[in-house]
């Protein structure tokens, strides 16, 4: 029986270090697990990337994604050698929907009115926008539950998200032919938890609740995140 590799997929606003409590979760049961970075520039091309990295795994992959990077394993997960995915306090896409769609049919949560728009070059064109939150809204939109002092480091360590993500739709929805799992962090101020109920709900996913957790989930409680992929390895081994 070969225990499959955990791959974790980071979203926006945030880096691989998130996923620090988790990893050490996760190899204390022995689980093999790489947290690549997410390059945060588009859709399509950063599932190309996550896909790219998990066909050079051998042997089956579980992906787990937090945030926007739920979009990405939604599109990657098509991938051959992944067995199921994992989504955390994430964005559960259909097949050619976008992330603007699909938040757009509910309530907004303070992220909206919290993001700062940054340029950035691209060759050979004019610059493009990405977004990144407010450093001062951080911790109550990001991290309510996180120890502030740790949630302003995050804040100015984030990475911005291209602007363009949020209106490409995406070209596949792996959860219609791979099992999956949904951890919906309750207290959500990021992405609102009545999007990540509909999303798990519609991929048929089996669904835990953590009841007054902020978007930081993986940052907050790390075990209860582990908890969750370790059933997800556990029932695709």
């Amino acid at each position: 029986m070969t225990t499959p590799t955990v791959l974790l997929v980071h979203g926006a606003f945030a880096d691989a270090a998130s996923w620090s409590g988790v990893i050490t979760e996760l190899r204390g049961q022995g689980i093999p697990v790489i947290a690549p970075p997410n390059p945060l520039r588009g859709l399509a091309s950063d599932a190309a990337y996550i896909a790219s990295v998990a066909a050079q795994i051998d042997g089956p992959v579980i992906l787990v994604g937090h945030s926007y990077g739920g979009a990405l394993i939604t599109v990657a997960g098509t991938q051959e050698n992944v067995t199921g995915l994992v989504y955390i306090a994430a964005y559960v896409l259909e097949e050619g929907e976008s992330l603007g769609e699909l938040q757009g049919g509910f309530p907004a949560t303070p992220l909206v009115s919290s993001l700062r728009q940054w340029t950035y070059p691209v060759p050979g064109a004019e610059p493009a926008v990405e977004v990144t939150l407010a450093e001062d809204a951080f911790p109550t939109v990001f991290g309510a539950d996180v120890p502030l002092a740790t949630a302003q480091i995050l804040a100015v360590a984030q990475r911005p998200l291209a602007a363009a993500a949020f209106e490409e739709a995406a070209s596949a929805a792996a959860w219609k032919t791979k099992p999956s799992w949904a951890l919906v962090a309750a207290g959500d101020q990021a992405i609102n938890p009545e999007v990540q109920r509909f999303g798990a709900k519609r991929a048929g996913a089996t669904v835990v609740e953590a009841e007054g957790a902020s978007h930081a989930v993986a940052v907050s409680r790390p075990k209860d995140v582990a908890d969750l992929i370790l059933q997800a390895v556990r029932a695709t081994a």
